[in-house]
């Protein structure tokens, strides 16, 4: 059996996309029992725990894609400062990075568990522009990246991916939200946090379309590369 290391690498970045997009839409349809006001509160609260555990699967997709691609343009040679220990170091940073998504998952009905959730989004504001400083100068010639003709699909996915992280952060304050509402609804019905959990989750849905079609922009780059 011949097994390399840029095969194995390209099947678990395939799998976190699965798990990215399959997990998104579970949340998309949890959502409509999150806001339905026929149902009891606690039935609500089953729907939306539900909500977060599939969401968990989706974050850690997302997470993982990152690293697994620098790791595969490391082996195409696209990310040269990665050679030797940057690719451990970058490694590491990943784990960390999804250590806390997992930590915030696991405290997700605390006053913990929200300080950890915007220690994640933090890491987001930061990453965001990083990923756009390291891809679009690619582009014109210039930067960090390692690419020519025919290899700037790479720079483009990252590009995508950067936007789908903008994407993902508004989807995180919007599921931070619910806890916060939740426990307002918890204390006795309260029409103004009903109709705010409503906006909020209309307005998630909308964003999730545009969520869904740069997923499948990042899946194509990587598996047609055209240009």
């Amino acid at each position: 059996m011949n097994i390399n290391e840029l095969d194995v690498v390209r099947w678990l970045h395939i799998l976190a996309m699965v798990y990215w997009l399959g997990g998104e839409w579970g949340v998309f349809q949890t959502s409509y029992n999150v806001v339905n006001r026929k149902l009891s509160l606690d039935e609500r609260r089953r729907h939306m725990e539900t909500a977060y555990r599939i969401d968990i699967l989706a974050r850690t997709g997302i997470i993982l894609l990152l690293p697994l691609g620098l790791h595969m343009g490391h082996l195409y040679g696209f990310v040269p400062f990665l050679d030797g220990p940057g690719i451990w170091v970058m490694w590491g940073l990943a784990l960390g990075w999804l250590a806390l998504c997992w930590a915030a998952f696991m405290a997700r009905e605390s006053d913990l568990g929200l300080a950890l959730t915007r220690a994640d989004e933090a890491v987001r504001f930061v990453l965001i522009p990083a990923l756009l400083l390291l891809a679009v100068p690619a582009f014109f010639g210039g930067g960090l990246l390692d690419v020519g003709q025919g290899q700037l699909w790479y720079p483009a996915k990252m590009t995508v991916y950067a936007g789908m992280l903008v994407i993902g952060l508004i989807l995180r304050f919007i599921m931070r939200e619910w806890t916060v509402l939740f426990r307002v609804l918890a204390e006795g019905p309260d029409d103004d946090a009903e109709a705010k959990l409503e906006r909020s989750i209309r307005f998630g849905r909308l964003i999730a379309y545009v969520y869904w079609i740069g997923i499948a922009s990042t899946a194509f780059f990587g598996a047609v590369k055209p240009f």
